[in-house]
């Protein structure tokens, strides 16, 4: 037996037992006649103590020898504590030890294992093993654990059913780019990594599991930012026999037991907007609502002077800051700068005060007067010590940059609270979008989306206003969720697949497996994916998904711990009867 207890739990309960851990070396003090060693494992950290008095000369020896991270057993007396440590749970005791072995020494680690770390991400990502051992990652993986559980048990006490999909499936067109796997045994046939198990789930519908679930990997051959990864987790779920209102009150009561269960947050409300209104009120489908910041449109009051800036926009729009008139002058050039940036492409910002005394005062006083810039805060919302953020051009830009300048100004203001959450579902989002590139529609979610009752003899007349049987459930500015409800007939399936290109033959080529399901009684059913990754590091307060995932890859989608993806030798490409063609 490696150990009796770990070395979290023992406490002045335990003084004079007898006593064998097992664990790290977090750090040593060596005072000559007296050696003090923290031990650490997964459970916490006790303190051993070595003495001449009581410690053989052999054993001290050995004790000073002891280097960070060695991993050791001991056996020991637990006692108390002279100077006790009450920022630890076992600060009252410690170890003096009888027995001391070595289980295996430790070179020095490249950082240090503590919970404010020396070590930069790309360091802590190549030894991401000793990375684990500090607490914040550790303590994020056993998050990560505890969220699952509570989504099993839950889904499972509301009679879903866990089942497994392949990972290596057919390649399709649509969506992102595809992993693709060779097959050996298939000369020139390629497998595909799932980027959902979407439509393995709506089989299982029409095999009548009626309903599923699955914490499942996904792939996807994407371009990456900080928090994406090319495989990510979902919690993959599908119901039979519901419409939209039945899906959305399921998820909203998983969402609730974990912000209760996990986070002691009790949740009433689940407000919902339409896709339509999200753009127009945030300028964007995600919008975070733990704060004001409205979007005030401000054509009608502003295009009547002559400012050529805004007479010749599609769109003026601006926000109220709260309490923003206090910005400094300088301030508020930065945020200029800041929204001049190429990664948000505003032209300019135009700001107006709105003084204590109730006067204003604006960057274009030139243009227009105190009544004028009265109505830009009647529009906005705009109160005493605010300062009105205005910005102006094309719609379809002009709403993302003010969008972005609302979350930066959020950030600045700390109106973004890691331990507020402010659920929200978007609603009756478009069914197609135009791609100019292609010059045709594609799905906006995928070409399963139906459309919403009544909507579907608009794809003859107009697609692009069709709406969809979809939904997004939003938590604190960030997409944790999205579904809908699917098409389960083959001749509406037949008209989705024709409006995005395919020809009968391509769609059968494709998707024939499910359209032919599809004539086998395929009841109403509908789902939703929650992207767990996003989701954990949402409840645990976090920004990235990084510290979330055991093994994360980094912005080019490399393993840098264990080099992947590497090449592969010529015997494995010819038996997979490829060959590279690089060209210099």
């Amino acid at each position: 037996m490696y150990r009796s207890h770990n070395c979290g739990e023992l406490r002045s309960s335990h003084i004079n037992k007898e006593v064998t851990l097992a664990g790290w070396v977090q750090k040593s003090r060596d005072k000559g006649f007296i050696v003090w060693v923290d031990l650490r494992d997964r459970y916490g950290i006790t303190q051993l103590v070595f003495d001449e008095e009581r410690t053989s000369k052999e054993m001290m020896e050995k004790a000073q020898k002891l280097g960070r991270e060695f991993v050791i057993q001991v056996k020991g007396t637990v006692i108390e504590r002279a100077s006790k440590n009450p920022n630890m749970p076992t600060g009252d005791v410690e170890i003096l030890v009888s027995e001391l072995t070595v289980l295996n020494s430790a070179l020095l680690p490249p950082f240090t294992i503590e919970d404010e770390t020396d070590g930069g991400e790309e360091l802590r990502m190549k030894y991401r093993y000793l990375d684990i051992r500090r607490n914040p990652v550790k303590n994020s993986l056993m998050f990560r654990h505890k969220v699952a559980q509570e989504v099993r048990n839950y889904l499972s006490r509301e009679g879903f059913i866990e089942v497994e999909t392949p990972y290596l499936i057919k390649s399709t067109p649509e969506g992102a780019r595809d992993f693709v796997v060779p097959s050996r045994m298939n000369e020139g046939q390629f497998y595909a990594l799932p980027q959902s198990p979407q439509t393995f789930k709506q089989l299982l519908m029409v095999g009548g599991m009626d309903k599923y679930f699955q914490i499942v990997k996904c792939f996807r051959d994407e371009d990456l930012r900080a928090d994406r990864q090319p495989e990510f987790t979902q919690i993959d779920c599908e119901m039979a026999f519901v419409e939209q209102e039945d899906i959305l009150n399921a998820f909203e009561g998983l969402t609730r037991h974990l912000l209760k269960e996990v986070n002691g947050v009790e949740i009433e409300k689940f407000p919902r907007i339409t896709y339509d209104e999200a753009m127009q009120k945030y300028g964007n489908d995600k919008p975070d609502i733990r704060f004001g910041m409205e979007f005030g449109e401000l054509n009608d009051v502003t295009q009547h002077k002559d400012f050529g800036i805004f007479n010749n926009a599609e769109l003026v729009v601006g926000i109220a800051v709260p309490g923003g008139n206090n910005f400094t002058r300088k301030e508020i050039d930065q945020l200029i700068d800041w929204v001049k940036r190429p990664q948000i492409g505003a032209m300019g910002m135009v700001y107006v005060r709105c003084n204590e005394d109730g006067t204003y005062k604006s960057s274009v006083d030139k243009f227009y007067d105190e009544a004028d810039l009265a109505k830009w805060a009647e529009v906005t919302g705009a109160k005493a010590g605010d300062l009105i953020c205005v910005l102006s051009g094309n719609k379809d830009k002009v709403r993302p940059q003010l969008s972005a300048l609302r979350m930066e100004l959020a950030t600045r203001l700390g109106l973004r609270k890691p331990n507020e959450f402010a659920p929200l579902w978007v609603v009756d989002f478009p069914l197609l979008e135009w791609d100019e590139e292609t010059e045709r529609y594609h799905a906006m979610h995928h070409p399963f989306t139906s459309p919403k009752p009544g909507q579907i003899q608009l794809l003859e007349t107009n697609p692009g206003a069709v709406k969809a049987n979809a939904y997004d459930l939003v938590l604190n500015g960030n997409e944790i969720g999205g579904g809908s409800i699917r098409i389960h007939d083959k001749k509406t399936q037949a008209l989705m697949f024709d409006y995005l290109g395919f020809t009968p033959e391509e769609a059968k080529a494709q998707f024939g497996f499910l359209m032919d399901a599809f004539q086998y009684g395929a009841p109403p059913h509908g789902g939703l994916a929650f992207g767990l990754d996003r989701l954990v590091a949402i409840l645990g307060g976090q920004e990235t998904i990084r510290d979330f995932i055991a093994f994360p890859k980094n912005n080019a989608g490399r393993d840098v711990m264990i080099d992947a993806p590497a090449p592969i030798d010529d015997k494995q490409l010819a038996e997979l009867s490829l060959k590279l063609n690089i060209q210099s």
